[in-house]
């Protein structure tokens, strides 16, 4: 009878420390999906924000060529070519 209780005792033992292991797993798997929640945040923030200073660098860059800095001209002439046409498209579409 003793050893029964020996082995209950010590499945009781091991049950506890399991059961110790998995609240410390849980709790380290709340913070991580936590800090991953933030991260998913930040990383959004930071693709806005990427995207505001493209566009910031593009009209830069159309203001340069403007200004008449002939780094970007080409780029603006393409651009204002491609506008160009948007508008004639406009205007056809409107005479129909």
């Amino acid at each position: 009878m003793s050893k029964l209780v020996e082995t209950v005792d010590s499945l009781e033992n091991k049950i506890s420390k399991l059961l110790h292991k998995y609240e410390i797993l849980k709790r380290q798997n709340r913070e991580l999906e936590e800090s991953l929640e933030i991260e998913k945040q930040n990383n959004q923030q930071l693709i806005v924000k990427i995207s505001s200073l493209e566009n910031q660098t593009q009209t830069l860059k159309a203001a340069n060529a403007m200004l008449g800095s002939n780094e970007y001209k080409r780029e603006t002439k393409l651009k204002i070519n491609s506008l160009i046409r948007e508008i004639d498209q406009c205007i056809v579409q409107l005479s129909e």
